[in-house]
């Protein structure tokens, strides 16, 4: 430890009961005065120091300055009957004035609302009393990496879209804007974290289909973020295809943290191509993100996954090569057992074996057992700490350029503690397991949690030798009812438990993981809308491409059983 000075003690504003309140807080005391005294000193020296920082203007970094735009940066909030499903948190029209590419070229994107988009606010789901002491909306002074990359290459952004409660829920009834209603169906889920992406990306793609309903303005595209199942789960829940990249593909550069092990953000379409083009133009080590590795890739050397994807599907469409591009499928048996799953649910992922099988496809049923531990070690290897990145703020320790905009109200006043409890009281189980974990158990646990992490990863690696990918039902069940607002909190979060026991571990481990839609049942309530099913296809690290093969091979084995 150096201590770089220890002038300043006239500007000081604590004493020597500051010294033994900080020791008090660690169960201990100081008896000898004189130590209490040089304590003193050494810690109005830090005192100063971060004074020092605390007053000295913010830093920008220039990668993240927000590029310049046709027009303005102007945003709207849209009033509720253009806005039927609660998906848009603002609207926007963000298109660049010096696009480097046209990959994207007037596509239409919706962001999640926990990602910087320069000149809109992010409100990160929550209240403006949790995230400010002036009553404003914290303006976003950057673009986050991805946000600028969609914009080089022809993207244009509509706008932020509802997310969940500091993306704190996989279903979709906690924004402090109200719930986002499922595009099928007013009243029930659409999936969350990502819930406003999701569903703007299926109200467009069921607009294309002939569907006629109220769903206001909608969007090809979307871009989520993904800590336990977040992109995966709004997309199985509504019918389109969401994919959480490999870890540290991706930057996660600007969008706001849940834990830095965790955190990734990944595309949203209507169909496979998409997916690989939002892949190619995201992901590339973009020199900030300390979630990069020394595997990924730089932004030159990003794999071709439109490319990829292309020549692969011409292969399979080809019966004279057919047999010469299979894969090896493996359906994760423990993953068809946890608790909650549905039967027409684990009926119908099974049966997606006969579409792999129809499209050349070796189909194998493969055992891992610690798999079914998966959730535990997540919630052991995050829940001590995620308090602190999602609700305090704090960097992960490594170098990290977190959003400028985004200043924690900690510890959290009573008002916004009890908005928090009525809105999402997941957020709040949060806040209470970091207090209760570090007391009762201490830190050393979450150290141990982690190294399970490595465990669950070589358990996957190992099977994942023996077959190209694992399958997975995605969401347990088809959408539900929102809970009622007035409930107790456990029946408000009697729904969520264990939606993402199937996606949560690929998030520690750091698999690729989509959800691809594999078909619909009818719901009890309303036997005349058929609500979605997905399934989860899993690959090796690295390999996000051959997940996008498993799930094109999937669609010609459907296509091809259907003639």
């Amino acid at each position: 430890m150096s201590i770089i000075s220890i002038k300043g003690q006239n500007l000081s504003g604590i004493d020597e009961d500051t010294v033994h309140q900080l020791a008090a807080g660690l169960s201990v005391e100081i008896a000898n005065a004189d130590d209490a005294d040089d304590y003193l000193v050494l810690l109005r020296s830090l005192e100063s120091v971060l004074q020092h920082v605390k007053d000295a203007p913010d830093y920008i970094h220039p990668e993240l300055s927000p590029q310049s735009v046709v027009g303005s940066r102007q945003y709207w909030k849209p009033a509720d009957e253009d806005n039927p499903m609660n998906a848009w948190n603002f609207q926007c029209n963000l298109v660049s004035s010096n696009p480097t590419s046209a990959a994207l070229k007037d596509r239409t994107i919706a962001i999640k609302d926990n990602i910087s988009v320069g000149g809109l606010p992010t409100t990160l789901g929550t209240f403006t009393e949790v995230l400010s002491r002036n009553g404003s909306p914290p303006i976003s002074p950057i673009d986050a990496s991805v946000v600028g990359r969609l914009l080089s290459a022809g993207g244009v952004i509509k706008g932020s879209s509802t997310c969940e409660n500091h993306c704190a829920s996989p279903l979709s009834f906690t924004s402090a804007s109200g719930p986002v209603h499922h595009p099928l169906l007013h009243g029930y889920t659409s999936g969350g974290s990502s819930s406003g992406s999701c569903a703007l990306v299926a109200a467009h793609a069921l607009k294309r289909k002939g569907l006629d309903q109220q769903w206001g303005d909608t969007v090809e595209l979307g871009i989520g973020s993904d800590q336990a199942g977040s992109v995966r789960i709004p997309a199985s829940y509504t019918g389109i295809y969401g994919l959480k990249p490999t870890f540290g593909l991706v930057p996660y550069t600007g969008a706001a943290s849940m834990a830095s092990m965790i955190d990734h953000l990944g595309p949203i379409a209507s169909c496979l191509e998409d997916i690989a083009t939002l892949l190619k133009t995201m992901a590339g080590f973009d020199s900030i993100d300390p979630r990069m590795t020394p595997e990924s890739p730089l932004v030159a050397q990003v794999k071709d996954y439109p490319q990829i994807l292309a020549d692969f599907k011409t292969k399979i469409q080809s019966s004279s090569t057919q047999k010469q591009t299979p894969l090896r499928v493996g359906f994760l048996t423990e993953s068809f057992t946890v608790a909650g799953l549905a039967s027409v649910v684990r009926d119908t992922v099974r049966h997606a074996a006969k579409s792999f099988e129809s499209a050349g496809a070796e189909v194998v049923d493969v055992s891992i057992p610690l798999h079914s531990d998966g959730p535990i070690i997540w919630t052991a290897s995050t829940r001590p700490s995620m308090s602190e990145s999602l609700c305090q703020g704090k960097t992960g320790g490594h170098l990290s350029y977190l959003p400028p905009h985004l200043q924690a109200q900690w510890p959290p006043s009573q008002q916004a503690f009890d908005l928090q409890s009525t809105s999402n009281p997941a957020l709040v189980n949060i806040m209470l397991s970091g207090q209760f974990a570090h007391r009762h158990f201490g830190p050393w646990l979450e150290g141990k949690a982690h190294r399970k992490v490595f465990e669950l990863r070589s358990a996957y690696d190992k099977v994942l030798e023996e077959v190209d990918v694992l399958i997975t039902p995605c969401a347990p069940t088809l959408a539900m009812p929102h809970p009622n607002p007035q409930s107790r909190i456990l029946e408000k979060l009697s729904s969520s438990i264990g939606v993402t026991s199937n996606t949560c571990p690929f998030n520690i481990t750091g698999h690729p993981a989509l959800s691809v839609p594999c078909g619909s049942a009818a719901t009890p309530e309303h036997p005349d809308v058929h609500l979605p099913i997905g399934m989860q296809i899993i690959g090796r690290r690295w390999e996000d491409d051959t997940v996008l093969k498993a799930a094109a091979l999937f669609e010609e084995g459907k296509r091809a059983t259907k003639i």
